[in-house]
């Protein structure tokens, strides 16, 4: 496993990290056991870092890791989020009061005294721009309820909004084959500022596995059955904005990337992995199987210059204009 600097932060990071929404729920059927092996066998491979949220499951994916994580917790770094258990449009669920008792729930959930890293979890920009959540986290901080605070955010606006804090440790960004807007000036800006760069979504909600047909179904609790049109939440979280149908013949377009990278999958982290900027891509997981293959994406073959061109013009005339929402 190879480690990276969150950021200007002392937190050095596995490379290939994970996030835990699926397995708290929205994501289908789920197996707690499985979980836990999933979990376990992760750490055993290196991974020493699990995001997390206090809405995953209603704070189970956190129980999840509290289980997982119990005895390590001076080697497994967690980061968790907040705020969307309440209105996110209503400026009190970012108060001190809102914001600490979110924290100490998380905290009593994770079983911790700390966590490594806070983030706000997708607020809108004139949240951000108001500014006056930072100075809750800055409490925080210096209480040691949380080391570091960073914001998941969903466009890049709201990302170089961040990035006028000076205590803003790390942005967690939607990137990956058919999201690379980022790339052009938020994650350059982002390292110039000592700010580490958490890439989520990674294989746009498993289109970039290259296993879906136009046929492919999803049960009714599985967030790409409910918010396949943006209709609960921002629609770039599920299969990267773009129609699943459209996201399906683009990503037959992309087979060749699997060339001497065994599968799609690996190949798609790798080329996360492959970008200087970003510290850390964070993939879910229900399963022991599915560790395993994305664990494999550090061990193939890096895109050459030439590859990541024909990625990029790909990404600027095939996919680009059909990504909905706001990015």
């Amino acid at each position: 496993m190879n480690y990276r600097a969150l950021g200007d932060t002392e937190l050095k990071v596995s490379e290939l990290s994970f996030g835990t929404w699926a397995i708290g729920g929205s994501w289908g059927r789920t197996d707690d056991n499985e979980a836990l092996r999933s979990l376990d066998y992760a750490m055993s491979e290196g991974v020493n870092f699990f995001d997390t949220a206090d809405v995953y499951g209603g704070g189970h994916s956190e129980e999840l890791l509290a289980k997982a994580t119990k005895g390590r917790e001076d080697t497994i770094h967690i980061a968790s989020k907040f705020c969307r258990a309440g209105d996110i449009d209503d400026p009190s669920t970012y108060s001190e009061e809102s914001v600490r008792a979110y924290c100490e729930n998380s905290l009593k959930r994770l079983d911790r005294d700390a966590l490594d890293l806070y983030q706000i979890h997708c607020p809108p920009l004139h949240i951000l721009k108001d500014g006056r959540v930072f100075e809750v986290l800055d409490k925080l901080k210096q209480e040691g309820k949380i080391r570091y605070y960073g914001v998941s955010v969903e466009t890049v606006e709201e990302g170089f909004v961040c990035l006028e804090n000076p205590n803003v440790s790390a942005l967690q960004v939607i990137f990956n084959i058919f999201r690379q807007k980022p790339l052009e000036s938020l994650f350059p800006e982002a390292k110039r500022r000592g700010v580490g760069i958490l890439t989520r979504v990674p294989l746009a909600s498993g289109l970039l596995t290259g296993k879906f047909t136009k046929a492919s179904t999803f049960e009714e609790d599985d967030h790409r059955s409910f918010n396949r049109n943006g209709e609960q939440f921002n629609v770039g979280e599920t299969f990267a904005g773009l129609p699943f149908e459209t996201g399906v013949e683009l990503s037959e377009e992309l087979q060749w990337i699997t060339e001497g990278r065994e599968t799609m999958t690996q190949a798609a982290l790798r080329w996360i992995l492959d970008q200087d900027d970003i510290t850390c891509a964070i993939p879910g997981f229900k399963n022991k199987k599915q560790i395993k293959d994305n664990l494999e994406s550090i061990h193939v073959k890096p895109f050459t210059d030439e590859e990541k061109q024909k990625l990029r013009d790909f990404y600027s005339s095939r996919v680009h204009s059909k990504i909905r929402g706001a990015y």
